[in-house]
């Protein structure tokens, strides 16, 4: 792992905090993902402890591993973007505005990341996010393709975009919030509360109608929102509850409606406030405040004013990658019904939505996941859509195991030519790419259960050769009483079996316990996990990054949290390398 800021507005004292976890095994080829949550002004750190990172804090504090992280099978990079969230820090009166401003620190970020990491410079690179990131995650794009062309230095390899719940066209996510309300029983159509929301979305689209749609943000049309919150209120003990705009199953207190969510967020705070994670994630002193999950100060900066939609970029993306948009089905600030009429009103590469010829659409297919319905894949012309069922805003912390699916079915990581048992994952019945999340000989949970499986053999190896021990000193006694015994006979008479303690029978135990014994098996197996609060500060800062990826500069020194596989794993796996909240 390697943490820590670098700089890309030295005139604001602009700096970018990020969070980086090496693969812990090897597919077929290196691939870097870059996650970003949203907001704009949340930090990246949701989805590091929250969603697709390696480990979630229980209540205690401490670290537990998530059954499905990203980083199995790539490099996982969390940024904390724009600068003054999270851990990002600027001066207050510097920070950024519109979303190409946001784009080009990003790629300043990303050329000084390579210099400090070059190992991972010929990656794959993916860009990966949610609900505001729908914004960022195009431009960033687009400016990593411009790069490209217009540099000489080492072309950036963006393989592909993944976008969950994400807030792409405001026009068509705008006006779903209604529909979206009606198809899921929280307004009743032709009711007092449905028409007081009619009437707000009615100034929304005269709004739309006279100029709006070009931009990002229209106030009108966010307080269509606002409304349905408002005329779903329900009073109770505890006070006015509203509903939850990113789990419309749960309820929250008003106005918060939402914001108190996801519950992990009450030990996340304290645990990125303590003074040793902040040490061991090399928190620069210059960050002056406490971690916060969202940042008001920069959401209220971003306002994007003369920034177009991001879903004007998508046609020129999906000629050059394949992208993947997703969305869990109980979320209403991002809805699903937004990103279904987004696609339906969007020509790309030759067609308009998923038609793939005249009056014929692609198909909806099933997703079973370990023999449970998991959800709908459609695709077309290099877009994917998949919908989850039964899940929130953040897809990944209701579901890692199956997000992990479907990154690996995205990434092309084929578990066939590595060997193991895949999951159980199906699209109408077809298994197609075998992907495993933690099934196949190389994973992190294989490896525990490995591990776990040996010492209950060895512990049964122990218990059996003890027992061969004691019958072979047990014949060897008797065979040397029954000598005994005849020559006393002959000499003195009948004196008892053995005459006394038999030697070597007590010694041929200890010799097996001093060679197989618990703490001579648990010494040689012990290997614990590198996790940011599991160590002293200065034993971090002792664990260097993986010796295979050649030498390591002071630079990259300084960012080191440890390393996350061995110099033997490595080379037997052939490693070679030169509008939401969240």
């Amino acid at each position: 792992m390697h943490a820590g800021h670098i700089e890309v507005t030295p005139e604001h004292h602009g700096n970018l905090f990020f969070w980086h976890f090496q693969n812990r095994h090897i597919a077929n080829k290196q691939r870097t993902v870059i996650w970003l949550n949203g907001g704009p002004g949340c930090s990246s750190m949701d989805g590091a402890l929250m969603e697709v990172g390696p480990y979630r804090v229980n209540k205690d504090g401490t670290l537990k591993y998530n059954d499905g992280s990203w980083d199995e099978f790539a490099n996982v990079l969390f940024v904390d973007n724009p600068v003054g969230t999270g851990f990002s820090y600027v001066d207050t009166d510097s920070y950024i505005h519109e979303l190409k401003e946001m784009a080009d620190q990003m790629i300043v970020f990303l050329e000084k990341w390579f210099s400090i990491f070059p190992e991972y410079v010929h990656d794959d690179l993916f860009l990966a996010g949610e609900s505001y990131a729908g914004q960022h995650i195009p431009y960033i794009a687009q400016a990593i393709l411009d790069r490209n062309k217009n540099s000489a230095k080492n072309k950036w390899n963006l393989e592909g975009l993944l976008i969950g719940n994400g807030w792409t066209s405001p026009v068509d996510q705008y006006l779903s919030y209604l529909p979206f309300a009606y198809k899921h029983g929280l307004i009743e159509n032709g009711s007092d509360a449905g028409k007081r929301v009619e009437a707000q979305q009615a100034i929304c689209v005269k709004d739309l109608d006279a100029g709006r749609k070009d931009h990002v943000d229209t106030s009108s049309c966010e307080m269509i929102l606002q409304e349905i919150l408002r005329v779903t209120q329900e009073q109770s003990s505890s006070g006015t509850q509203c509903l939850n705009m990113y789990d419309v199953r749960l309820r929250d207190s008003y106005p918060s409606c939402g914001m108190n969510w996801p519950p992990d967020l009450e030990q996340i705070t304290p645990y990125l406030r303590r003074k040793d994670v902040i040490q061991a994630l090399h928190i620069d002193t210059d960050k002056r405040t406490g971690w916060t999950e969202c940042n008001g100060a920069v959401g209220s900066a971003f306002r994007a004013r003369n920034s177009r939609p991001a879903i004007e970029l998508l046609p020129g993306l999906l000629e050059k990658m394949p992208m993947v948009l997703f969305s869990g089905d109980q979320d209403l600030i991002c809805n699903h019904v937004g990103t279904e009429e987004l696609i339906n009103n969007l020509g790309w590469n030759g067609g308009k939505g998923f038609e793939t010829s005249p009056g014929v659409w692609a198909p909806k297919r099933d997703w079973t996941f370990e023999d449970e319905p998991a959800g709908i894949y459609q695709s077309a012309r290099n877009l994917t859509y998949v919908v989850f069922y039964n899940s929130s805003h953040m897809v990944p912390f209701d579901y890692p195991r199956r997000t992990r699916d479907m990154l690996d079915r995205f990434l092309g990581v084929d578990i066939g030519s590595i060997g193991g048992q895949p999951a159980d994952s199906r699209i109408d019945g077809e298994k197609g790419l075998e992907t495993s999340v933690g099934g196949h000989p190389n994973s992190t949970l294989a490896e525990e259960a490995e591990k776990d499986r040996l010492q209950k053999a060895t512990w049964k190896a122990y218990y059996k050769s003890g027992e061969l021990a004691l019958v072979v000193v047990a014949l060897a006694a008797g065979l040397w009483g029954w000598f005994v015994w005849r020559d006393r006979r002959r000499r003195a008479g009948y004196q008892g079996l053995f005459g006394g303690r038999p030697d070597g029978r007590g010694d041929g135990r200890e010799s097996l316990r001093g060679g197989m014994g618990l703490e001579n098996f648990r010494s040689k197996t012990s290997n614990r996990d590198v996790e940011a609060a599991d160590f002293d500060e200065n034993e971090l800062d002792d664990l260097g990054p993986p010796g295979d990826r050649g030498h390591v500069g002071m630079d990259e020194e300084r960012y080191s949290l440890g390393s996350g596989s061995s110099d033997e794993e490595d080379e037997a796996h052939g490693k070679a390398k030169g509008h939401g909240r969240q």
